[in-house]
């Protein structure tokens, strides 16, 4: 296990550099000029001076130098006064990168981390139940509502869900942050595509594991039903489930663009959103880069986790 994670954490920065090439590819192409936004567009001699600082007008320097400031060798270098800076936001004025994500990624984190949670109750409870009652109507309600989880789109779900429970019954507020009844709605938007995931992989597994000699034995043995299910078969047919919370979870939480549009959620989707309409450099580079390192250390968890539930799996 030390060793996997010790591969882990040198292919990482190797993983980073090439996630960080390819975005910074991407973003340079992307037509309009970060300096010349609607309602702040500065006098042509300041522009060219801002131009020539932040490298604007030369993409090999502007690759080097954010590069070197965001990794924090230019610090070490004694070239830069702060390490992992990821630079000024072009377009959110009086404001930087590393500012924004510390607003913003506690935000979308705590609302990634609610969705996760309601996904797993969602997704596993019914596809237990799917699996302990094959091809009944529970069976089939559950596989529709999969379907439809994963086929609607995140506006779409969002959308109808503040209609019925902002607009006409008044449940929960239309938009804000900062209590519970603000979360909910965004989280279960969020959550309905992995609930759908979760619960066809759970009941897959369950019915794999269900049909096992194992669960035929403790069966005979007179072990209750409800432990043989909960607590024999659930916990293998689980694998696959723990194997993909890994993505999903770095998903949720880094992921919610547009929930966090359509709720009006203060997280780091929006300020993502509006550096790509505005071509802000500096904050896709960081934005990419924080959600990136998010992933793989999710990945890396999940995999820790995968070898702790089941020792016999072996990664070497």
């Amino acid at each position: 296990m030390s060793g996997l994670i010790l591969r882990r954490l040198v292919q990482m920065p190797l993983i980073l550099l090439v996630i960080y090439t390819i975005t910074f590819c991407l973003a340079w192409l992307i037509p309009g000029n970060p300096l010349e936004k609607e309602g702040r567009q500065p006098p042509p001699e300041i522009a060219e001076a801002m131009k020539a600082r932040y490298n604007l007008d030369n993409p090999w320097a502007f690759y080097w130098d954010y590069l070197g400031k965001a990794t924090g060798v230019s610090f070490a270098l004694g070239r830069h006064d702060r390490a992992f800076d990821l630079g000024p936001s072009l377009t959110h004025e009086n404001w930087t990168v590393n500012e924004i994500l510390a607003g913003g990624l506690p935000v979308s984190i705590s609302l990634g981390f609610m969705a996760i949670l309601i996904a797993l109750g969602i997704g596993l409870t019914a596809g237990v139940l799917g699996a302990v009652k094959p091809n009944s109507w529970l069976d089939h309600g559950t596989l529709v509502l999969a379907l439809v989880g994963i086929s609607l789109p995140s506006f779409v779900i969002g959308t109808a869900l503040l209609v019925v429970f902002s607009v006409w019954w008044n449940v929960f507020p239309i938009a804000g942050w900062g209590q519970l009844g603000n979360m909910i709605l965004p989280a279960l938007t969020l959550s309905l595509p992995f609930a759908a995931y979760i619960a066809r992989l759970t009941r897959f597994g369950m019915i794999e594991q269900l049909q096992a000699d194992y669960i035929r034995t403790a069966r005979a043995k007179g072990v209750p039903e409800h432990r043989v299910i909960m607590k024999h078969a659930l916990k293998n047919a689980f694998l696959p489930v723990l194997s993909y919370l890994g993505p999903a979870c770095a998903a949720a939480m880094t992921g919610s663009f547009v929930v966090e549009r359509v709720f009006a959620v203060p997280g780091v989707g929006q300020h993502f959103v509006d550096g790509v309409l505005s071509k802000d450099l500096t904050l896709i580079m960081g934005v990419v880069l924080a959600y990136s390192t998010l992933l793989l250390l999710f990945n890396l968890t999940v995999d820790v986790l995968y070898h702790w539930v089941d020792p016999r799996i072996n990664f070497g």
